[in-house]
């Protein structure tokens, strides 16, 4: 069995003098990642490269699994470790490994030699040419293809030899808690945890604000949405999760302005006490799942209405995809099965039957009006009596 990974990372490798501080986060989120598996692991950070040796029996595939959905990661190698660095034990350990993943079948390669030990009695350009060789003399099926070959065969020449010739595809991006961290409006829908996911594949670490209307949303919707949320932690790591009672503002806003503004109006809402909460909890931004054009509170002039109580950043990562897109990446992080779940949420308790699609800011501003009496006072309670749960994988 495989010893020990090579990780890779393409993005990290262009940064500049504080590349360092990617590496060791992303080494560090390698580090939380195997503390799921069975087994002990020993992760260090080398040279530009990131290598996780087992310690003890440990299960494949799981490990696999686990660093799939670790950001910064674009490659897994699964690497054999040659403790004795003469070159005819590293070729022996080579074709090994080969005959191990290839089996007998017919095969073209192409070497590839990295000598990070400059004292070592070979240079690279030496290593690939007379390792294909020793291939080639070993391994009948094989022939060498120097332009588009089906296997690529490396040798790392360092304290001592790493072989690999299979590359698993990593999840990409950036290690979580790089780019600072952001507050996620989490419903149970299909949008808002794939925008989360795919904030945190740029590095950012997620909070999430959930608003809850007792009684005309269920339990079972609540639940819902912490399932969900554990879901987004698979990949963006734990995620502290704040439930806002929404039931006395949703009702004074019904009883006290338009009812075709009702949706624009619970929004604008929504997104002060989620910017007030991000303040609290030091995000530097609002992450929502709008899709633009999708519904009738998410047309151009629905968002500018929207965004227009925010002094915040709100990103917006699914704004150009189809509803199919979106679909096609929930189902990716098994967020779709649990989003399509029959329990209502608090945007589709009180839905006017025809909502604007086209909202005047002024207009909307001036209904507003209407709530000036308790809406400041009914913030401040919904805000400081939420809900905080930690919702990990």
């Amino acid at each position: 069995m495989v010893k020990a990974f090579l990780i890779k990372y393409s993005e990290i490798g262009i940064k500049g003098k504080n590349r360092y501080m990617f590496e060791d986060a992303l080494r560090d989120r390698v580090k939380e990642k195997l503390e799921k598996c069975e087994g002990e692991f020993l992760v260090e950070r080398e040279n530009g490269r990131i290598y996780v040796e087992a310690k003890s029996e440990y299960d494949f595939d799981e490990v696999i699994g686990q660093l799939s959905k670790c950001f910064g990661i674009a490659h897994i190698c699964p690497v054999v470790l040659v403790e004795d660095k003469t070159f005819e034990t590293v070729c022996k350990e080579l074709v090994n490994h080969m005959k191990e993943e290839l089996g007998d079948r017919e095969f073209t390669f192409k070497v590839f030699a990295k000598r990070s030990d400059k004292n070592y009695v070979m240079t690279s350009p030496e290593i690939c040419r007379e390792a294909g060789a020793y291939i080639i003399d070993h391994m009948p099926g094989a022939k060498v293809d120097v332009h588009q070959p089906e296997v690529s065969v490396n040798i790392e020449i360092r304290h001592r030899a790493y072989v690999y010739v299979s590359s698993i595809k990593g999840p990409g991006g950036m290690p979580v808690g790089t780019s600072g961290k952001a507050m996620l409006l989490l419903s149970g829908g299909i949008d808002s945890p794939v925008a989360g996911y795919m904030m945190a594949k740029r590095g950012v670490r997620i909070e999430a604000v959930y608003f809850h209307a007792p009684p005309y949303t269920s339990e079972r919707a609540k639940q819902k949405v912490v399932d969900l949320a554990e879901l987004v932690s698979d990949y963006a790591g734990e995620i502290r999760l704040h439930v806002v009672n929404f039931t006395h503002i949703q009702m004074y806003i019904y009883d006290k302005c338009p009812h075709d503004e009702l949706t624009i109006i619970m929004r604008r809402y929504m997104m002060k006490i989620a910017e007030r909460i991000a303040g609290e909890t030091d995000c530097m931004s609002l992450i929502t799942g709008e899709s633009v054009g999708q519904v009738a509170s998410q047309t151009m002039q629905s968002l500018v209405a929207t965004n227009a109580v925010c002094t915040m950043p709100v990103f917006r990562p699914v704004i150009a995809f189809d509803k199919q897109d979106i679909i096609d990446i929930a189902e990716k992080i098994n967020t779709f099965e649990t989003s399509i779940l029959p329990y209502e949420d608090c945007c589709t308790t009180f839905v006017a039957k025809h909502p604007v699609t086209k909202p005047d800011l002024y207009k909307i501003e001036k209904s507003e009006r209407n709530l000036e009496e308790k809406i400041d006072e009914m913030l401040e309670k919904a805000v400081s009596e939420r809900e905080l749960l930690t919702v990990k994988m």
